[in-house]
This record gives C-alpha cells, structure tokens and sequence, in this order.
C-alpha cells in the first residue's frame, strides 16, 4: 500500500482538500486524513527526484506504520491523533526514555512526521514569500536548520546540506505543484499553509502537554 504513495502525480490543492479535512469540530486531528496528506507530500518530495529521499523514504515508512495501526486489531484506538496517544499512554505503549519495546508505537511514529511537517511548512512559506530569484537551496537549508536537523546525526545533516544544493529553481517547484501560473501557486500556498499549521500547532501542543516530544 505505502508504495503507490509514489505512483500518481502530486498536485497542491488535493494536498490543501486533505488538511482541510484533517480536524474534527473538536479539534481533534484525524489519523486517515493526516497520512492522507503525508502522502500528497511524498508525492511532491518525490517528484523533484532524489533530493528529498534521505526524508521521503523514512516518511513512506512512518505512513505505513500508521496504515498498519489503523488496519490492526485495535484500529479503533487510533481514529484521532489524540485517541492513539490516550490510547497507547494508558496501555504502556511507548518508550517514554528509552528505545526498544515500541519502536513502531504510534506516538513514536507520529513525531517523526510531524517534525518533518515542520520542515515543510517553514519551506513552503519560504518558497511563497520569496521572489522569483530567490535561491530554493538557501530557503531549504535555514527552514532544515530550523527544524528537523535539530533530530538528525550529523552525517544526515552534512548530506542533506550537500543535496539541498542540487534544488532546481523556484519557477521548478512551481511547476511542480501542478496548480498554474505563479500567482496562484502562491495564492494556494496562502490558504494551505494556515491549515497545515493548525495541524502541526494542535499536534505540538499534545505532545507537549503530554511530555513527548522527545520520544527516543
């Protein structure tokens, strides 16, 4: 299942439908629809060719982790981000200090993406406020400084640092996005950045409430 994550073109605004669809009335962020959106991500990671793969291969894995949780015996558990969490905390579930019995706890698993949401989301705001000679490697570079390098070792950090230099222009990723002319990608970034922000600011005061941001 985690392989067709690669198949179909990525386009932006199917990626903006999903995280539209991400939360409850309550606020509650949904587990189908997050990885749903994972996957649209993957796809556009992807379609830029090998630059993103040190982050897209391990995202494919986390997506499929969460699959097989939603799938399992107790998939029921996992319906919201914060039914798994409640869910796998009561039962002892998670390695809270130190790795080994659950490295495919769903908490676990979840960090790991939502990190690189972070990542994404400095990214694309970059890539929207930036002007048509502005140099992707740079904007790539500080929004990984600013976030996921503070979880890799160093040799992932000095790669990334290496393949960040290889991005294609702007007007690339642009293209890529498959929504039109550059205004409207921009416009588009507008409305979904908002969105992928309130996910990752509902999930990062979970984890935080909760003490697990720093799960090994």
């Amino acid at each position: 299942m985690a392989d067709s994550v690669e198949d179909s073109k990525f386009c932006l605004t199917e990626v903006l439908d999903v995280f539209k669809s991400c939360l409850t009335e309550n606020k509650e962020v949904l587990v189908d629809q997050y990885v749903a959106g994972w996957r649209g991500l993957v796809k556009f990671m992807n379609s830029l060719g090998s630059i993103f793969s040190f982050i897209s291969k391990d995202a494919v894995s986390k997506i499929q982790i969460m699959i097989n949780h939603r799938n399992g015996n107790n998939g029921a558990e996992y319906v919201t981000i914060q039914s798994m969490v409640k869910y796998e905390l009561d039962n002892k579930l998670v390695d809270l200090t130190k790795s080994g019995n659950f490295p495919e706890s769903g908490c676990r698993t979840i960090l790991r993406l939502h990190r690189a949401l972070r990542w994404l989301e400095l990214f694309l705001e970059r890539l929207r406020t930036s002007t048509e000679d502005g140099k992707t490697s740079v904007m790539c570079a500080d929004a990984y400084n600013e976030s996921l390098a503070h979880h890799h070792p160093w040799i992932i950090r000095t790669a990334a640092s290496v393949a960040f230099c290889a991005l294609p222009g702007r007007s690339t990723f642009f293209e890529v996005m498959n929504v039109g002319p550059p205004e409207q990608v921009v416009a588009m970034l507008g409305d979904a950045l908002p969105l992928i922000s309130e996910v990752y600011q509902i999930t990062e005061d979970l984890y935080t409430k909760h003490n697990l941001l720093s799960l090994p």
